[in-house]
């Protein structure tokens, strides 16, 4: 498998995609000035305390009161606190901890309002950017995420990601953390540090502990609202999270950026430095790579398969639906119920990754093709949680219902990405919209196929908006010739003005129209 990243800057803006085998599978977009992202280090001041709520709202600078529940304290919130309020006054001398008496930890079930009052200074980081009219949701747990390991300050404790199944290297990499990790910082070891060597994740480790540093030092004398600690960027933070061994390049249209990430990478991974190339292209990388046709495809109402099926994406507040249709094509010969399955395993596997691409979060119901079999019901949730695995979102996956509609929930950090694909019809003065046209030909394509591979038939006759039909028709060789000697069989295209502009239909050889 091929995986390229392609980065794009423009306009204030990073677009960052990830290819795999050319296939559109995360779409990362960050503003150059940025604020409130997860990750981010704030000494925040109390507003209120809710005590029925358990919670409090804290003021971070946001127009909007940032939420913090007494389960986000973290266990050694009493740390914290001293920690925080002793490097503000000059009290703390020192970012390491090597000599810090470390309180008991609060309960699990207490009150926030004996912990925290109106007014106190607090240090807390973003777990949920701002959605909606929500502000920030918080946690007081602190913990700085590198490569290979996440550093948790106040504790004396070595996790491994659960993904390192070897025994052997599991016992390996905890003996090595225990050996070199500094007193009273816990660390939490991730995949990625599976069969490392020491100097990497020693260097992983001084990265994280230099971060601390810089935030200790930050808080020395700051006034609530403060960022005091940046989550790296997102780009480098996209190269932290995917970057592995399979990575085949790393386009970028920026020389600055190119070159401050081939930095970056000599750093983290110096293997991989050489791939990293400078797009000089005269046409928009996106669209040198496909990028912006995919999000096309992706990012409507409509997203259609390569069966010709199609899914119908609606959102509200609370809840993602996703319809799944056969559209007109009905399998040929197949069973009904063989035909269903297929389907809904193919949409299956677009669904899992629309949610990565999209990153849609709540709760999201999927009404897929019914299916009367118990043992395909059980198959098809089995394909749907196999193609979730990939997703490092918290996610859970319910059977399906008596209805035939599977429920799930997905974890939402940010704002979900959206963009509008729909455009002004250029044929009524732009009092109308239209999807986009750049997927009309794949949609004509996937429609000739059907009726040219299942039905088997032959003489057809394309009825298209004389825009459409020029389009079609001119060049040497034109779509028109290609499609002849895709499928050995000539489509006649015929120009009408009354078609509406992404309009068509289809005749046979005896001028009656053929469904699609």
């Amino acid at each position: 498998m091929s995986v390229d990243l392609v980065i794009r800057s423009a306009g204030g803006e990073v677009a960052i995609a990830l290819l795999k085998d050319k296939v559109l599978s995360e779409l990362h977009r960050e503003r150059t000035e940025r604020g409130f992202a997860v990750g981010d280090v704030y000494l925040a001041k109390v507003r209120k305390v809710a005590p029925g709520l358990n919670a409090a709202f804290v003021d971070v600078g946001h127009e909007k009161d940032a939420f913090l529940h007494y389960f986000d304290l973290g266990p050694q919130y009493k740390n914290s606190y001293k920690f925080a309020k002793g490097a503000v006054n000059g009290t703390v001398a020192s970012s390491l901890l090597e000599d810090w008496k470390l309180d008991a930890d609060i309960p699990k079930d207490g009150k926030l309002g004996d912990q925290v009052s109106a007014s106190q200074s607090i240090l807390v980081q973003i777990a949920k950017e701002p959605i909606s009219t929500k502000g920030p949701r918080l946690t007081a747990e602190v913990t700085l995420a590198g490569r290979y390991m996440v550093l948790v300050p106040f504790i004396n404790k070595v996790s491994i990601s659960s993904r390192i199944t070897d025994e052997v290297e599991r016992k390996r990499l905890k003996e090595l953390m225990q050996a070199i990790r500094p007193k009273n910082f816990g660390v939490i070891i991730r995949t990625n540090a599976a069969e490392k060597d020491t100097a990497d994740l020693e260097a992983d480790l001084k990265s994280l502990l230099q971060r601390w540093d810089v935030m200790f030092r930050n808080l020395r004398n700051a006034q609530p609202p403060k960022k005091v600690l940046g989550e790296v960027d997102r780009t480098n933070a996209v190269l932290r999270d995917v970057l592995n061994k399979s990575f085949t390049g790393i386009h970028v249209d920026d020389e600055l950026l190119a070159e401050d990430i081939r930095t970056t990478l000599e750093k983290i991974a110096p293997e991989k430095a050489g791939i990293v190339k400078h797009y000089k292209g005269k046409i928009d990388i996106f669209d040198n790579f496909g990028i912006n046709k995919q999000i096309k495809q992706a990012f409507g109402k409509q997203v259609m398969l390569s069966s010709g099926a199609y899914l119908i994406i609606e959102k509200t507040e609370a809840m993602h639906v996703i319809d799944v249709n056969s559209g007109s094509r009905k399998g040929g010969s197949q069973a009904q119920e063989k035909n269903a399955l297929d389907i809904n395993i193919e949409a299956a596997k677009e669904i899992a990754r629309l949610l990565r691409l999209r990153d849609m979060g709540g709760i999201i119901c999927v009404d897929f093709i019914d299916l009367y079999e118990p043992e395909n019901r059980r198959t098809l949730h089995k394909a749907l949680k196999d193609a979730m695995e990939e997703d490092k979102a918290k996610h859970n996956v319910l059977p399906p219902s008596r209805f035939g509609v599977i429920e799930m929930t997905r974890q939402r950090v940010r704002p979900e990405t959206e963009i509008d694909t729909s455009e002004s019809c250029p044929t009524c003065k732009g009092t109308g919209e239209v999807g986009a046209p750049v997927l009309i030909i794949d949609e004509i394509e996937n429609a000739l196929n059907y009726l040219h591979g299942e039905k088997d038939m032959s003489g057809l006759t394309l009825c298209v908006h004389p825009f459409i039909a020029a389009y079609l028709t001119k060049g040497l060789p034109s779509i028109q010739q290609k499609w002849w000697w895709r499928w050995k069989k000539w489509v006649k295209v015929k120009p009408e003005g009354a078609l509406q502009y992404l309009a068509y239909s289809v005749q046979d050889g005896s001028g009656n129209e053929v469904p699609v």
